[in-house]
């Protein structure tokens, strides 16, 4: 698995039920737009889905993605019985990969590493460990878990300085372990040039994430950097606040392109602010995407 793996929100109707509609809207949008993945993860609100939702979440993006494209679904848990579950459930609906972050605060390495072996030893498929600000894993412990765990072969990095710690995790994995970026592709370049193989965007830009990539094939980081800098990064900025902004801006950027009908986020939530709210009016009118915060 490699190039560019957005992480699907999760649409909520005005009850707060999943709106399957725009679920399965936001799929056929994403691999319309020449995606190599889908996930769903912590972009997912996955943490915030009661267990019948995560199940219904995880069979709607399977049966709409009709394997057009590789599924991976975050199945990290706080206990290492819970993430087995999870990751078996994950596979049994038809997940391609399984993605697990650490139990938080973060655990002791000899800890992490039996969790990771628990999950290894009881999933057929690919393992990502997911990195994070709150959960890291560093770059050697990567590697280690690696070389334990026979299912373990990717990981997704966006600890910070997101740049440097793709590169780490590149360099101690010695090819061993494939290594995708995160935190919204904001720094994909830099992870590009520092040896990452894909990214994990938000869903709302798959077409300019994928049009990014294939110029970075093709040689062309020139073109490449001055689409990033003209339509992910300044949106990227009004995110930076963190995920749960993130979901905010871009599940109404979706709410904008027409691909679900709601950008509900449940709480607790970040609402746009009246600046902010102006800031996001002036980039989509510049990219020209839809109408004003409803």
């Amino acid at each position: 698995m490699r190039g560019v793996f957005p992480i699907l929100v999760t649409p909520f109707d005005d009850r707060e039920r999943v709106d399957e509609d725009s679920l399965r809207s936001l799929v056929d949008f994403n691999i319309g737009a020449g995606v190599h993945g889908l996930g769903i993860a912590l972009g997912s609100e996955i943490q915030k889905l009661t267990e019948p939702e995560r199940e219904q979440v995880i069979r709607i993006v399977v049966d709409q993605t009709r394997g057009r494209v590789p599924v991976v679904v975050n199945t990290g848990a706080q206990a290492n019985l819970t993430a087995v579950l999870y990751s078996r459930q994950a596979v049994d609906l038809g997940a391609a990969a399984v993605m697990c972050l650490p139990p938080a605060p973060p655990v002791s390495a000899s800890e992490m590493r039996a969790y990771f072996k628990a999950i290894s030893d009881a999933v057929s498929v690919p393992v990502f460990i997911q990195d994070t600000q709150t959960t890291p894993v560093p770059a050697a412990l990567i590697r280690r878990i690696a070389d334990d765990n026979e299912q373990v072969r990717y990981a997704k990095v966006e600890s910070p300085p997101q740049p440097t710690q793709v590169q780490a995790a590149v360099q101690a994995s010695g090819g061993l372990v494939t290594v995708f970026g995160g935190a919204g592709g904001t720094y994909l370049l830099e992870e590009l040039r520092r040896g990452s193989v894909g990214t994990m965007p938000w869903p709302s830009q798959p077409e300019a994430f994928v049009r990014i990539w294939d110029m970075w094939q093709a040689g062309d980081q020139r073109q490449a950097a001055e689409l990033h800098e003209r339509e992910i990064a300044p949106l990227a900025k009004l995110a930076t606040a963190g995920i749960r902004l993130g979901h905010t801006v871009h599940k109404e950027l979706l709410r904008r392109r027409g691909v679900i009908r709601s950008s509900l986020v449940r709480a607790p939530s970040d609402a746009l602010d009246e600046i902010t709210r102006r800031e996001l009016d002036a980039v989509c009118d510049r990219l020209g995407i839809g109408n004003a915060v409803a």
